[in-house]
């Protein structure tokens, strides 16, 4: 008997006693009302026993996730958008009030934020989540200098997306305020084309690049054109000089050629005149050549060799 009376202390005991770590703040409710204030200082708390009750809230950020939602943008694109946010309990008695718990609170946070998501983005036109700054004066070292980018590309910005996301969180703190919670910022994670849209916008961005593609292919066609040109041009001149030396050559060989003849003729004419029989015969016989010859004539005289004898006379 002694023995379950102490039991029961200590079970009284412990249900009496309460820690409130660092990270959370503690409310003590009877009979489920609040009771006393919020304790958020790490200690060892008192409590009455199986009456009261310690009811935990976390004094971290938090985070919420929203799901992904399609969003019709001011100019008629649709996409998906999902955005995440960072926020916190500041008043615990009145998040209590309100939203009972966590769970109640995220579910509260993603009526209000998805509205206001959904209406802040159907108010500007695509550009205006996808970019943070005009890129007036886009980076093109890579594209070369005449790169001309399209005007989609330049259009100027109202807000961009982080004065979107600016906007959203200015639009949704009040609301939020009345559950306890301080918003601390939020976030378009990522973004999306509708399946209707993607391929429409691909295509886009393809033809894009495939001119530019065809600007550095024109480019380089152009470029090596030139190239071929000079190339050709110093070719010509090359086989230009080369032609007028060679004739040059060709003449002084020829006249050198002529001189030598002439010195040979005059020394010996008759010898020449047979030697010259020698080198046309030679031209005119051949296999399977016939020729026909009378007994009168040069090349008679030469088989015959009354002309090597008139040579040698």
């Amino acid at each position: 008997m002694k023995k379950l009376w102490l039991i029961i202390f200590f079970a009284i005991g412990l249900s009496s006693l309460y820690i409130v770590d660092e990270t959370e703040q503690v409310i003590i409710t009877q009979f489920g009302e609040p009771v006393g204030d919020t304790n958020s200082q790490p200690g060892l708390y008192f409590k009455i026993p199986f009456i009261q009750k310690a009811n935990r809230f976390s004094d971290q950020i938090l985070e919420w996730d929203g799901f992904p939602e399609q969003v019709p943008t001011l100019d008629k694109t649709f996409i998906f958008v999902d955005t995440v946010a960072r926020w916190k309990i500041t008043d615990p008695l009145l998040f209590f009030q309100s939203v009972v718990d966590e769970r109640g609170a995220q579910s509260r946070l993603d009526d209000i934020l998805d509205s206001v998501v959904r209406n802040v983005i159907t108010g500007y036109d695509l550009i205006e989540t996808v970019r943070s700054t005009d890129r007036s004066e886009i980076a093109t070292d890579n594209l070369g200098e005449d790169v001309q980018i399209a005007p989609e590309f330049l259009i100027d910005l109202k807000l961009g997306r982080d004065g979107l996301e600016n906007l959203i969180l200015e639009q949704s703190k009040p609301s939020v305020l009345s559950f306890g919670i301080e918003l601390i910022d939020i976030r378009i994670k990522h973004l999306n084309y509708v399946e209707s849209v993607q391929k429409t916008v691909f295509s886009r961005m393809i033809s894009e690049r495939e001119r530019i593609a065809e600007k550095f292919k024109s480019e380089g066609q152009g470029e090596a054109a030139k190239i071929m040109g000079d190339m050709e041009k110093e070719l010509l001149s090359i086989q230009s000089e080369a032609y007028s030396a060679a004739e040059q050559i060709k003449g002084e060989a020829d006249a050198s050629a002529t001189q030598i003849y002439a010195d040979a003729y005059e020394k010996s004419p008759e010898f020449y005149r047979f030697w010259k029989l020698l080198a046309i015969y030679e031209n005119m016989t051949g296999q399977n050549l016939s020729l026909i010859l009378t007994n009168e004539g040069a090349f008679y005289d030469l088989i015959d060799g009354k002309e090597f004898k008139r040579t040698v006379d």
